[in-house]
């Protein structure tokens, strides 16, 4: 087989050292260029555990020497400044899977969550990055906009009750996930005398994710506006991701069975008869769900590893797609266990 080289941008952050550890084995892509905001420094500095397993020149980021080298690459970067380097390498002829938010919403939402778009012709070409609803649209883009973690969980989980789902009631969702989800940085609440036995929510029934989720469950059931309400916490963890999802039905339906038919192809959407874990995820790209009902109120619940599957693994799946390969290709699914 001959290889795709491809390229990580942003290699400083959890989501980029991920990236850099499933390109290291990939059998179809060939990492060739690493690069974050300072470069000059080798890969086995930054990340000492790479010493003697894989080491490259980390680079100052460039666009033009991403295009001269690579023809695919991973964008591992905040959102605003990932936008001006997707949109230069998009013009370039580069592929770009882009894992800040900068693609994922329409014009008007983004700039009301996040700040002014300034890419909005290649908005208009992003395809959101989440196979199991999107896979025709993702094999022929050149742009994927990677779908965030709490979104890549609960839309799994709700999006196939879409058409069951009474909009007259509202929907929760207590979220929950490991402190790698709140990025690199340490922050007050990030910090270990914070955080250790410790569990808070935060950013309650305004934070950025629920738009991206109220979103997309309006283009998967034609237009039907729902009564989203997101609650996420923060978990003494590192990695890991688990979102109870409340709502009502309006159809009597069999969760568990309906869940099995509707996810019988999907190869990273496993099925479950009883309550679902964290652990069982953890260091895969699996998403496990487990569903019940009681009357006509509907509990899901839905785990994934938040930096794998709601981020870094659930990129290298999509670039597997856009370029041609099988889905599993690369994708660790061993979890982390005991």
């Amino acid at each position: 087989m001959t290889k795709i080289n491809v390229a990580v941008i942003g290699a400083s952050g959890f989501t980029g050292l991920e990236l850099i550890k499933i390109l290291i084995n990939h059998p179809g892509f060939e990492l060739v260029y690493v690069a974050n905001s300072e470069g000059g420094m080798r890969l086995s500095e930054l990340y000492p555990a790479l010493v003697s397993v894989f080491d490259i020149d980390i680079k100052k980021a460039d666009a033009k020497e991403v295009a001269q080298n690579a023809s695919l690459a991973f964008l591992a970067l905040p959102h605003k400044t990932a936008m001006g380097f997707a949109k230069e390498l998009l013009e370039l002829g580069v592929k770009v899977v882009d894992l800040s938010a900068d693609y994922r919403l329409k014009l008007e939402t983004y700039e009301k969550h996040y700040c002014s778009h300034q890419d909005k012709e290649h908005l208009n070409e992003a395809i959101y990055g989440l196979p199991e609803f999107f896979r025709e649209k993702i094999k022929k883009t050149t742009l994927v906009a990677n779908p965030g973690c709490y979104p890549t969980a609960t839309l799994l989980g709700i999006l196939p009750f879409c058409k069951y789902i009474d909009e007259n009631y509202p929907i929760f969702i207590d979220a929950k996930s490991g402190v790698s989800g709140a990025g690199k940085k340490c922050t007050d609440k990030t910090h270990f005398v914070s955080i250790d036995e410790n569990v808070f929510a935060y950013n309650p029934m305004m934070h950025r994710h629920e738009p991206e989720i109220k979103e997309k469950m309006k283009i998967v059931s034609r237009g039907i506006e729902y009564d989203v309400n997101f609650i996420p916490h923060l978990l003494p963890l590192v990695r890991g991701e688990m979102c109870d999802i409340y709502c009502r039905l309006k159809d009597d339906i069999e969760p568990y069975e309906y869940l099995k038919e509707f996810y019988k192809d999907e190869k990273f959407v496993r099925i479950f008869n009883k309550p679902v874990e964290m652990k069982s995820v953890a260091g895969t790209n699996f998403c496990d769900i487990f569903a019940k009902k009681s009357n006509s109120n509907l509990y899901i619940c839905s785990t994934i590893d938040n930096i794998l599957k709601g981020s870094s693994s659930g990129a290298v799946v999509n670039a597997n797609i856009m370029s041609g390969f099988e889905e599993d290709m690369g994708i660790p699914v061993i979890a982390y266990v005991p």
